[in-house]
């Protein structure tokens, strides 16, 4: 059992580990020739100059201003000086919320800090004042450290001491919720005000149209303008019918992987003209036949060109390239909330509508996911989902023997004379346990994320949501609850197997079940502080950076590719946040020892992320905070969950009139969630039509001759077609040149001309034909 001094150690060696990570930072930000990895937003905004410009060259490597490292800490109250409204200006309204999450729990005294000093001030004392696990350690050897005196654990048993717990369980609710309540009215109100002053952006006045129906004598893009012509014949603007365009994007980026390689070669042959390079053909360039490498990477490129001109016209031609869905654009805001809001037909399996993403946020490759194989898709994920979690409680499991010396001695007796060795024992126990977990959830996010998009979600947002809970989930069964059953079941299998099972083993389980408080602490210090710290300093994009600049840097827009400043990661950021959150708000009261080093990672984790999406996380997309309902529900969740945890603890304390005083408590939470779910949600899964009347009431005042058609034209268009020539300006399925009426079989009187480009729009304004 980890004791004192082995969670002394691990947080000593956690500490300087985040230190080093921190001053190196600091030091390696003030250098010129970093300047792009960690201030890449301002590039990418336009508004920062290299200051390796018009330098010499030492000065263009080194900061040779010996008053900038006294001044190395300055970042810290540069990250904390902007404002909120500015910050939301800057970097949009998910950035600024995410960082409330963090600030949910972290040290502007909202949710942990006054949980945290209640839980010092009254429970420990409460807890530290007995000695019940010493005398079951006499009776039972029972294993237990110095920390599990300040659980509940060494609570006597059928002790009326449990009422102080009782008392603080409701008290630590009533403040979250009360925490919770504001901040969803914050939030939401937030999202609202957001919306209504953001500028002008094409999901605005877009739905995206799914399952259309076939029509024998019409392509996708007639059915699709017919229908909204008919349906909609005020409002109506232009389409885009989606393509399959899958195959032509590979071909494109399989060219672009070409051409970055091409200009590798030349420019190793322009520093070194004594000899021409050299690659293989085979796998990877490591077997197979010798050739020139500039001609190879030359003959490759040309091959793939006509392959993406013959792919492309295809995809114009090839009626079977579409899919039964569009991109809907309207006149107004108004008209586009209605229609995504609303049930277009009788049979509400056909013309389904919702909101369209933001261009930037759709996922292109889903698109062309038949919309009848989504449910096989999701159920195969769903089942997938459920094996990864099922095979990772097995090395789970194993970390949880290396939180026990004794397991291991007694299974390994050789190692003994080593692991008896202070040092390496509180090394052992109270670091090695969280950094080999964290080793194993490596891989994970990759994972979850795959399986997102095998199930045809069409937006990154949505996907990353998808993934987010998906990760939670994986977290409260493997990290969490894998966790405390394994780690109790190994540490106390001899007692459990020496008593009877009617009367002592529910009582050690209530005891051990705490326990685990070590373990967590120890997992909290290695992911939380140290990961934190790695994660400002970005050393292996520090790395590759440098490595593309020198090696494949030939332009300016060539070092602006190298400089990749990633996103902000909710699918693994927030679901971390979440399983701290999980561990605060459960061991509050089982074990208040641990809530401290939650704090630690909550400061520090808003302070670094406050930095980075200030300074370096480019913005991918904006979904106005749309995340934040899960969240909600998820704090909710975790709530409820700790509920139960103490009351199915107190219920082995021999606390029986105390267990049922906590029946109220998952009761009223869920009724609170329930509240919060009615008043507030409505803001984040629906557009109020009068918010979008006021908009376009405002817009068609300020800009009363705005091309609205012209602003949406190709606001949807695939990106592989973006750079394309605007004089190739060729239709799907016809030449726009032909002037030709296509007659319609509806019961209409209308009319619609061919569909143009590749967008597949036309005008909404068509004659009449009798």
């Amino acid at each position: 059992m980890a004791s004192f001094g082995d969670i002394g150690l691990a947080a000593g060696i956690n500490i300087l580990s985040a230190l080093v990570f921190l001053i190196a930072f600091a030091i390696l930000r003030l250098q010129p020739f970093n300047d792009r990895v960690y201030f890449p937003k301002w590039y990418l905004k336009g508004l920062r100059e290299s200051p390796m410009h018009s330098r010499a060259f030492v000065k263009k490597l080194v900061n040779l201003d010996w008053r900038s490292y006294i001044r190395f800490l300055n970042w810290v109250p540069d990250a904390l000086r902007m404002p909120e409204p500015e910050l939301v200006d800057h970097a949009g309204l998910d950035s600024a919320i995410y960082l409330r999450i963090y600030l949910l729990g972290s040290c502007s005294l909202k949710i942990f800090v006054p949980v945290t000093l209640l839980a010092w001030a009254i429970l420990v004392p409460v807890n530290w004042t007995n000695n019940t696990l010493e005398k079951a350690n006499a009776t039972n050897k029972l294993q237990y450290s110095d920390i599990d005196k300040l659980s509940i654990s060494n609570i006597p048993f059928g002790s009326n001491r449990f009422w102080t717990h009782i008392v603080m369980a409701y008290a630590f609710t009533f403040w979250a919720c009360y925490i919770l309540l504001k901040e969803y009215a914050n939030v939401s109100a937030m999202r609202l005000h957001f919306i209504a002053s953001e500028r002008r952006r094409p999901n605005q006045f877009t739905v995206l149209v799914k399952n259309v129906p076939p029509g024998p004598d019409e392509s996708v893009s007639e059915s699709v303008e017919h229908f909204f012509v008919d349906n909609h014949p005020d409002h109506y603007l232009t389409h885009q019918v989606v393509c399959n365009a899958n195959k032509l994007a590979q071909l494109v980026k399989e060219k672009k992987k070409k051409e970055n390689w091409l200009d590798y070669y030349q420019l190793k042959y322009s520093r070194y003209q004594s000899k021409r390079p050299m690659t293989k053909t085979g796998f990877l360039g490591l077997c197979g036949k010798e050739v020139d490498a500039i001609d190879h990477q030359t003959c490759e490129i040309e091959r793939i060109s006509k392959e993406i001109a013959e792919e492309t016209k295809r995809v114009k031609k090839d009626p079977k390239s579409f899919m039964p869905a569009a991109f809907v654009s309207f006149k107004t805001r108004w008209a586009a909330a209605v229609c995504a809001q609303t049930q277009q037909s009788r049979n509400p399996t056909v013309w389904l509508t919702e909101w369209a993403p933001e261009p930037q946020d759709v996922h292109w490759d889903n698109l062309a996911i038949p919309y009848v194989s989504l449910s096989i898709r999701r159920l195969i994920a769903s089942v997938a989902f459920f094996f990864v979690t099922l095979f990772f409680m097995i090395p789970i499991t194993l970390v949880q023997s290396l939180a026990n010396i004794e397991d291991i001695e007694k299974y390994a007796p050789f190692l003994k004379p080593i692991i008896e060795v202070p040092f390496i024992k509180s090394f052992i126990q109270g670091f090695l346990p969280g950094i080999a977990l964290k080793i194993f959830l490596i891989v994970l996010p990759t994972i979850l994320m795959l399986m997102s998009k095998f199930e045809g979600f069409l937006s990154i947002s949505s996907l990353e949501r998808r993934a987010a809970t998906r990760c939670y989930i994986f977290n409260f069964v493997n990290v969490f609850l894998v966790s405390v059953i394994a780690g109790t079941v190994l540490q106390q299998l001899k007692t459990f197997l020496h008593q009877s099972a009617a009367s002592n083993i529910p009582t050690t389980i209530g005891v051990a079940i705490p326990m685990k408080a070590t373990f967590f602490i120890t997992y909290i210090m290695v992911d939380g502080w140290v990961g934190v710290a790695g994660e400002i300093l970005r050393l292996k994009l520090l790395v590759i950076y440098h490595l593309k600049n020198f090696f494949m840097v030939n332009t300016e827009k060539d070092r602006e590719e190298a400089m990749d400043p990633g996103s902000i990661g909710f699918n693994t950021g927030e679901p971390q946040i979440q399983l701290y959150f999980l561990l605060g708000l459960v061991y509050a009261v089982v074990t208040p020892v641990l809530l401290p080093f939650i704090l630690i990672f909550f400061a520090l984790a808003y302070v670094v992320f406050r930095h980075q999406i200030i300074n370096v996380y480019n913005q991918e997309y904006e979904s106005a905070a749309a995340f934040w309902p899960d969240v909600h529900g998820r704090i909710i969740s975790a709530m409820v969950f700790s509920q139960l945890i103490l009351m199915g603890l107190m219920s082995t304390k021999g606390a029986a009139l105390s267990t049922s005083s906590l029946i109220a408590l998952p009761i009223l939470t869920i009724f609170f969630h329930k509240f919060c779910k009615g008043r507030y949600e409505p803001a984040f899964i629906r557009y109020p039509s009068q918010e979008a009347m006021m908009k376009d009431t405002l817009e068609r005042a300020r800009e009363p001759n705005l091309n609205l058609k012209g602003y949406l034209h190709n606001a949807y268009i695939h990106p592989v077609f973006e750079n394309e020539d605007d004089e190739d300006d060729i239709s799907f399925e016809k030449s726009e040149q032909e002037s030709v009426l296509v007659p319609t079989k509806r019961q209409s009187r209308r009319n619609t001309p061919v569909p143009n480009k590749i967008s597949g729009g036309s005008s909404p304004s068509l004659p009449n034909v009798v």
